[in-house]
C-alpha cells in the first residue's frame, strides 16, 4: 500500500502525457506564435517577466489591472503552464515560443466561476484577432454564454477561417459534466480537451461526447500547480487547465518541425494514440509518440 501511494505521488503531469522527453529536446521557437484567448496575464510575475509575450493591439490590454480578479488569476495560471521559465514550479512547457495575449474574460468575473465564459460573438472576434496576428496554435478555455443561432454561426465562421489558414485550435471541452457537444467542440478544426487525473481517467465534471471522443485528447487537469498574479503557487484543475498541455505539445512539435503543415502536426498529436475512435472519452495525449511519428515522417 505504501509503495503504491509513493508511486502515485511520483506521477507528475508532464510525465503522464510524456511531455518531459519532448521538453528536453526543445523549449520552443520564437516564430511559433501561440494565441491565448483567456483572462489578462500578470506579465510582471518573476517567472513570466522574461517570457516572449505580445499583447494584441486594439484590445483592452493583455495585462492585469486587478490582480485579485478571477480572470487575471485564470489567465496567469494558464500562461504559466505554457510560458513560465523552466526553473519555475509551473509546467513551463514552451517558454521560447511567443505567447500572444487576447483577453476575453472580464476582471469582474466571480471568484466562484468554475469555468470562465464568453458569448459566441466575443469568442469569434478574439479568434479572428489571433488569426490575423499570425498565430499557429490557439488555446481556448471558454464556456459559451448566451448562445444564439446568429452568434454560433459567427463562431463557426471564425473557426472555419482558422482551419483554412492552418491554425490548430485547442479547446477545453467544458466542466459541466455534460454528454454532447458545443459549437466549439463539434467543429472539425478543433481538438477538444478533456481533463483527467494522473492515471488518465476522465474527471467526473469533464464534458464528453462523440465529437470529443473522436477528435479530442485527454490531458492532466487535476491538482496542477502554476502561477498566480501575486506570486503564490496554487493547484487548480479543470478542462481549461488541461487544454494548454495539448497546446504546449503542439507548439513544441511545430518548433522542431517548423516546415510541417497543420494537418501533419495535428495527425501526429492526435493519431499517436489511436487509429480508430468509437468512445466518447478521448485517448490520453502522448507527446513523445507524436514526436516519434514526426521523426518517422521526416526520415
Amino acid at each position: 500500500m505504501v509503495a503504491a501511494q509513493e508511486q502515485n505521488q511520483a506521477r507528475q503531469p508532464l510525465d503522464v502525457v510524456r511531455l518531459t522527453p519532448l521538453m528536453e529536446v526543445t523549449s520552443g521557437r520564437p516564430e511559433i506564435l501561440i494565441g491565448l484567448v483567456d483572462g489578462p496575464v500578470a506579465t510582471t510575475h518573476p517567472d513570466l517577466v522574461h517570457a516572449r509575450i505580445r499583447e494584441l493591439p486594439g484590445t483592452t490590454g493583455g495585462r492585469c489591472v486587478d490582480e485579485s480578479s478571477a480572470a487575471c488569476r485564470h489567465g496567469t495560471f494558464v500562461a504559466g503552464i505554457l510560458s513560465a521559465r523552466r526553473s519555475a514550479a509551473a509546467p513551463a512547457i514552451c517558454p521560447d515560443c511567443t505567447l500572444v495575449l487576447r483577453p476575453i474574460f472580464s476582471e469582474q468575473l466571480s471568484k466562484d466561476s468554475l469555468m470562465p465564459s464568453a458569448t459566441p460573438e466575443e469568442l469569434a472576434a478574439a479568434i479572428l484577432d489571433c488569426v490575423q496576428a499570425g498565430v499557429r496554435v490557439l488555446n481556448l478555455s471558454s464556456a459559451l454564454a448566451q448562445p444564439s443561432i446568429r452568434g454560433e454561426r459567427k463562431l463557426e465562421e471564425a473557426l472555419d477561417c482558422a482551419m483554412q489558414l492552418g491554425v490548430i485550435v485547442i479547446a477545453a471541452a467544458g466542466n459541466q459534466g455534460n454528454m454532447g457537444s458545443s459549437a466549439i467542440t463539434r467543429h472539425p478544426g478543433v481538438i477538444p480537451v478533456v481533463a483527467c487525473e494522473m492515471h488518465g481517467r476522465p474527471l467526473d465534471y469533464s464534458n464528453l461526447g462523440h465529437s470529443i471522443g473522436r477528435r479530442g485528447l485527454s490531458a492532466p487537469g487535476d491538482g496542477i500547480t502554476s502561477l498566480t498574479p501575486r506570486g503564490e503557487l496554487v493547484a487548480s484543475g479543470g478542462t481549461s487547465i488541461a487544454a494548454p498541455f495539448v497546446t504546449g505539445a503542439v507548439a513544441l512539435l511545430w518548433s522542431q518541425f517548423p516546415n510541417a503543415n497543420a494537418a501533419r502536426i495535428k495527425r501526429a498529436i492526435t493519431g499517436a494514440t489511436s487509429t480508430r475512435r468509437t468512445s466518447v472519452v478521448p485517448p490520453l495525449l502522448d507527446a513523445w509518440a507524436g514526436y516519434l511519428l514526426m521523426l518517422q515522417a521526416h526520415s
